[in-house]
């Protein structure tokens, strides 16, 4: 079962939502960067549940415990291990569901390649395995700012067909964390809610989009064939629970446009290097960073568990209906924008080392 990514800052995500606890090894983090509980706490408190009505209320502070690689406040550069411990497991929950298949979950498919599964919580399917991506990309989130600069902010811009008019050159953190949608159109926002509301009423769930942009990204990391920055970008997105799409730059609006439209021309920039008067790119050209600001967009599904009735079928493959119990999300999108921030971080600092490995 795969659960590393990367190749000079790399992680390893281990733990089941209702085991013992879930975390993290980082290997490859630089020696001398001040790192505490208190860096990656904020992330994860962004990702955790109960934080507003719109999300599940499982009752879990995430509090993070930092077990190796740091003494005196200070990173080794050997390996990093963090764990948070689960609190609120109630297994039983997932009785109802033991001897059948839930729709759009992975326990077919789990067990159909392993002949076994985690049945509470889905195992390593859960999204509470994310907790080890948020906490690693917060030690890349302190490590690239304080190296470079650099700023990752991810913000819900669409649920349910409700779209945010956003400025993505505008948006601040502040902007974001206004509303427990973690959209920052204030308008759309309150629409956001209400419609979340509503399917929770309803016994359904919503999907959306997430959009992340990375600002002050030098120009030239990246890789130009397999290990394109955006390639890997979209393998860190969509190895996400619930993401079903990746977009950078213009993305699939490229397809309607022509050459001269999309073409991002380029002007002497004030530093001595080029820069270009539109990003349709996204900040990525080649497969490498060009200096301007990364822009990628996610979707994400409904919320797979939901309380209405549904068909499915038993081990025996009898059918049988389903109307889903426990503590779920009926909208991914608020708790997603965490994971798609620490997902962009990580790709980052390993290509910043790998162009560091090249380059001296």
């Amino acid at each position: 079962m795969s659960s590393s990514s990367g190749q000079l800052f790399r992680i390893t995500t281990f733990g089941e939502s209702h085991g013992g606890g879930v975390g993290v090894v980082i290997d490859g983090c630089p020696p001398r960067l001040e790192l505490s509980e208190d860096d990656v706490q904020p992330d994860l408190d962004r990702r955790r549940p109960g934080q507003s009505r719109l999300v599940t209320q499982r009752n879990e502070t995430d509090t993070v415990e930092i077990l190796s690689g740091v003494t005196e406040g200070l990173t080794l550069g050997s390996p990093i291990a963090m764990l948070v411990r689960n609190a609120d497991q109630r297994s039983g929950a997932y009785d109802q569901v033991k001897d059948l298949y839930r729709p759009s979950h992975a326990d077919w498919t789990t067990e159909a390649k392993y002949g076994i599964r985690a049945v509470a919580g889905g195992g390593r399917a859960s999204a509470r395995e994310t907790i080890g991506r948020v906490a690693a990309g917060a030690v890349a989130r302190k490590l690239l700012r304080e190296r470079f600069g650099v700023e990752v902010l991810g913000w819900v811009s669409e649920i349910h067909g409700i779209v945010g008019r956003i400025d993505a050159a505008e948006v601040q953190l502040e902007h974001v964390e206004a509303s427990p949608t973690r959209c920052p159109d204030p308008e759309a926002a309150a629409e956001m809610v209400e419609a979340i509301e509503q399917a929770r009423r309803d016994g359904d769930s919503l999907g959306g989009i997430v959009t992340c942009v990375a600002r002050g990204v030098p120009a030239g990391w990246g890789e130009p064939v397999f290990d394109k920055l955006e390639a890997d970008l979209a393998k860190a997105t969509m190895s996400l629970p619930a993401s079903k799409g990746f977009e950078v730059g213009s993305g699939f609006a490229a397809a309607g446009m022509t050459g001269r439209e999309h073409n991002d021309p380029f002007v002497p920039g004030p530093d001595g290097r080029p820069r270009t008067t539109t990003n349709h790119s996204g900040g990525i050209q080649g497969g490498i960073s060009n200096g301007e600001e990364i822009l990628i967009r996610v979707a994400f599904k409904p919320t797979a568990t939901i309380s209405s009735e549904q068909d499915t079928v038993d081990r025996d493959n009898n059918p049988v209906t389903l109307a889903a119990k426990g503590r779920h999300d009926p909208c991914v999108l608020p708790r997603a924008v965490p994971l798609v921030e620490a997902a962009v971080l990580l790709v980052l600092a390993d290509h910043w080392l790998r162009q560091e490995a090249i380059s001296g």
